[in-house]
């Protein structure tokens, strides 16, 4: 188990899932801060980007609340960071739902859903690990996880991918980078196998702070 006291500061910006994020970390046992504050949130020990909304009230959310820079720079500086569905899309640097260009951190656009699928794409679906991970820790193979989405990342380079999901099409359902992770599924809406990813992720952390 990780430490108690590993603070995990969750990016508000006033478009996302942010309590039901807090509360499973609360649940497991983390110290937890919502916050729109840059000081307070590269003060904590990993940093957690939820998502709902759109593509540019996001964006534009983090603008007025002068967190881009802040964001980049803690990735840059390889500290610990999760990022949850809109998490996810917004570390490319362009998305098909909006004009405003995305954090750019990897190259690669986020696309729109095609073909006869209903959309948005709701539920639980299958998540196919291609590459082992400590976020993916003790997992069983082939996972069910819960998702809520109409877009999707599309990364230019596809060594970050850590899984892929069929909707239709395959798209990508998790990336990681160093210290940088993202998933596009909700692990705060699977239920005991959603815990155990933000468990692995707090060990995941606390072995990198």
């Amino acid at each position: 188990m990780p430490r108690k006291n590993i603070r995990i500061g969750i990016i508000d910006y006033a478009a996302s899932n942010l309590r039901s994020v807090e509360k499973a970390f609360t649940h497991i046992g983390a110290e937890v801060i919502v916050s729109s504050n840059a000081k307070e949130l590269t003060n904590a020990d990993a940093l957690v980007f939820p998502g709902q909304g759109s593509n540019d009230s996001a964006m534009q959310g983090l603008a007025k609340a002068s967190l881009i820079q802040p964001i980049k720079e803690f990735v840059n500086n390889d500290r610990p960071f999760l990022g949850i569905c809109m998490g996810l899309q917004l570390l490319m640097e362009s998305s098909e739902e909006g004009n405003e260009p995305c954090l750019g951190i990897f190259e690669g656009n986020v696309k729109r859903f095609s073909g006869q699928m209903k959309i948005p794409h709701m539920g639980w679906n299958k998540v196919k690990i291609i590459r082992k991970h400590p976020i993916f820790k003790d997992l069983p193979d082939n996972p069910y996880f819960y998702f809520v989405h109409s877009y999707y990342a599309d990364p230019l380079e596809k060594t970050i991918i850590l899984s892929t999901t069929n909707y239709g099409d395959e798209f990508v359902s998790a990336i990681a980078s160093d210290n940088l992770i993202a998933v596009q599924f909700h692990p705060e809406k699977s239920g005991s196998i959603g815990l155990d990813v933000y468990r692995n992720f707090l060990q995941f952390a606390e072995a990198n702070i």
